[in-house]
């Protein structure tokens, strides 16, 4: 009796070509870097060509990614496409290429391997179903996980430093700009700056100044968006336009998920007084701030503070800004009150800047039962929604989970449908009073 070993890459039928695809990152959006990406492409998709048992399965690319990220959108696409068997073999630089953390490469190699894919580590010279293979992985992507970790180590060090001796990493605000390592006022930026100081002491609150600037044509610093309430409260609190530096206000919470968290006195805070040009006097800037705390607490003796959450909530996104939907009850303290969903771009600054239409709630609702077959939306609606895209009015898309999409076409409730029975007694009680008055009118006549 004769025993033959074989591997998944012997078990390709001996009539189909191995279909290779390659996978190429880089972790910069950098010109080098996006340059030898695409010169990395140019050579496997022509590598992959020229091989006579090859049949070409696509590049996949991730530009200015962390290996040490999971959620990379090409490398998530490749492992979908080896799922569903369109992949007998990958080719890559090296195995620091697929991830920097020996735990999300070892389970990818692994769940490849159960696929039957064969992954080549071209600098490494490793094929992952070789016998020696995932020995030598371990090893090497332990050290690529260390030397990641010392990277990081030595950036915290760096900033550290930095913070001890009172400079700062932040160079660019509106307001100022960081030359040789000292924020330098911008005049006419800071005359925005005092502008919003002086409008809310004056009263103006938060959304009213982000409206005023738009109107002026103001260009916000920190993104693309228009002003709103989140960068004005950013310049409002923030102790640099007085002068002072508050340094380490976040940190990162680890080297792998990279991810900024606000520093409660976990980290050492610098604070640094004098430390540059101030725009604000010191004295309006608190006066600010304890404006801020007077009316957080008005708005709290009034039972406004804070925000309830919605089964809908985070998860309507309109098709023409991209905002998220937000509810509102209007013709309040009327019987025609209504719960209705609108843009917030809308809500905030109007169809100046954003044209989509309001849905109401109930429609809303009763659109979602029907395409999720379940009334328990506050479980339902995160469960099997990843959002609800609004690309017209009375036009809505549910995105699923699953990556499926479905349509909605819905219309206006009639006048008819949308009155209670008190509303037609009161009209009918109208109706009569102004036939009376006629009738009374034409008597008199």
């Amino acid at each position: 009796m004769r025993i033959e070993k074989l591997d998944s890459r012997t078990a390709i039928p001996e009539h189909r070509k191995k279909r290779v695809a390659a996978y190429v990152r880089v972790s910069t959006q950098k010109e080098m870097a996006l340059n030898s990406l695409e010169n990395q492409a140019e050579v496997y998709t022509a590598q992959i060509k020229a091989a006579p048992d090859w049949e070409f399965a696509g590049i996949y690319e991730d530009r200015g990614i962390s290996g040490t990220k999971e959620m990379r959108p090409a490398f998530q696409q490749m492992l979908a496409d080896c799922r569903d068997g369109k992949i007998d073999m990958i080719l890559t630089k090296a195995f620091t290429r697929f991830a920097r953390n020996t735990v999300v490469l070892l389970s990818t190699l692994r769940e490849l391997k159960s696929l039957g894919v064969d992954v080549y580590f071209e600098k490494d010279n490793i094929h992952s179903l070789s016998e020696t293979g995932e020995f030598l992985i371990t090893l090497l992507a332990a050290y690529a996980q260390a030397e990641s970790y010392s990277a990081s180590e030595n950036q915290k060090w760096r900033i550290k430093k930095a913070f001890e001796e009172g400079r700062t990493t932040i160079g660019k605000m509106i307001g100022y700009r960081l030359k040789d390592g000292v924020l330098t006022v911008v005049p006419e930026e800071a005359e925005i700056v005092r502008q919003i100081f002086k409008d809310y002491l004056s009263g103006m609150g938060e959304n009213a100044i982000a409206k005023k600037l738009i109107r002026m044509g103001v260009t916000p610093m920190r993104s693309q968006r228009p002003w709103n309430r989140t960068s004005i409260r950013y310049i409002l609190t923030n102790e640099k336009y007085s002068g002072n530096m508050l340094l380490q206000k976040t940190y990162i919470e680890n080297y792998i998920s990279k991810k900024p968290v606000r520093n409660h006195g976990e980290r050492t805070r610098y604070l640094v007084e004098n430390s540059h040009e101030a725009i604000i006097p010191k004295a309006m800037f608190d006066a600010a701030q304890a404006e801020r705390q007077k009316r957080r607490e008005k708005m709290k003796a009034d039972g406004r503070q804070g925000s309830k959450r919605y089964p809908f909530s985070g998860v309507i996104e309109c098709g023409e800004c991209g905002m998220h939907y937000r509810r509102r009850t209007v013709r309040s303290g009327t019987s025609y009150k209504q719960s209705v969903w609108l843009c917030r771009t809308f809500d905030t600054y109007g169809k100046e800047f954003c044209h989509s239409r309001q849905i109401p709630e109930d429609i809303l609702i009763a659109e979602t039962i029907k395409i999720l077959g379940r009334d328990d939306l506050e479980t339902a609606v995160p469960e099997m929604l990843s959002v609800i895209r609004v690309p017209e009015a009375n036009h809505l898309v549910y995105v699923f989970r699953d990556g499926s999409e479905q349509d909605v076409f819905w219309k206006h409730h009639s006048r008819r449908e949308c009155w209670t029975e008190e509303m037609r007694q009161k009209a009918r009680e109208l109706a009569l009073e102004r036939n009376r008055i006629r009738r009374e009118e034409n008597n008199n006549a």
